[in-house]
């Protein structure tokens, strides 16, 4: 990926942000969408197995949902970056977070009055599950093209198996460990901050995902084309 001084230092902080917002998005998903996630497949692979199993608490049709909603978004996501070149990585991937934020903002509008106690039997917590896996989905696509080592947005596990496997205990060196840790605390107030904002309103958390979606792919646009004309 071909990119300027500044765009190799916006870029981090961008994904950071979205890395904020998959906290926020999953806390609202799973405590108040079926105890479903929408950003993280794997936990979603794992409920679909529990709920398959009969586990109370979980639902087939949430979990599906949630997995089918992404995989779409990452088909709109991956033929969005498929016309990239190297050199219009970032300009592509801008287009797929406006894609992401576009489904956000759906989801948003979708959540005004929604009350999980009285509306369990309804469509709305499908669309919810549904839009917000598509948002998901797609900005996963454009995250993978551009490949920033230790910033995916949405999964954890190798980034923490880094700042351990890589730690001087280990013998390592600890490359990018401010990353990985920023990654990890970005997330972690992210989900913590979703936790807090649904006891009032769903709607709002969800509002709050997408502007600062928005922002992040905003920030992110700007700095792409310099990278773009080289």
């Amino acid at each position: 990926m071909a990119s300027s001084p500044n765009t190799e230092e916006v870029i981090p902080y961008a994904l950071l942000g979205m890395t904020a917002v998959t906290g926020l998005v999953d806390a609202v998903s799973f405590l108040s969408l079926g105890h479903v996630f929408t950003a993280n497949m794997t936990g979603s692979i794992v409920f679909l197995a529990f709920a398959t199993a009969h586990v109370s608490g979980l639902s087939v049709a949430h979990s599906l949902t949630a997995l089918l909603g992404f995989l779409v978004g990452a088909i709109l996501g991956g033929r969005v970056m498929a016309r990239a070149n190297a050199d219009s990585q970032i300009r592509f991937a801008a287009q797929a977070f406006l894609l992401e934020v576009a489904f956000l903002f759906a989801a948003s509008f979708c959540s005004i009055g929604y009350r999980g106690d009285l509306l369990q039997h309804s469509f709305q917590p499908f669309a919810l599950i549904g839009l917000t896996a598509l948002a998901m989905g797609t900005r996963n696509a454009a995250v993978r093209k551009l490949a920033i080592p230790d910033l995916t947005t949405t999964v954890l596990t190798l980034t923490i198996t880094g700042i351990a496997a890589d730690s001087s205990l280990a013998n390592g060196n600890n490359p990018r460990l401010a990353r990985r840790v920023a990654a990890v605390a970005a997330m972690f107030l992210g989900a913590v901050l979703g936790a807090v904002v649904i006891h009032y309103s769903i709607s709002a958390a969800l509002w709050l995902a997408t502007a600062i979606s928005a922002v992040c792919g905003f920030v992110l646009f700007r700095s792409g084309p310099t990278a773009d004309k080289r």
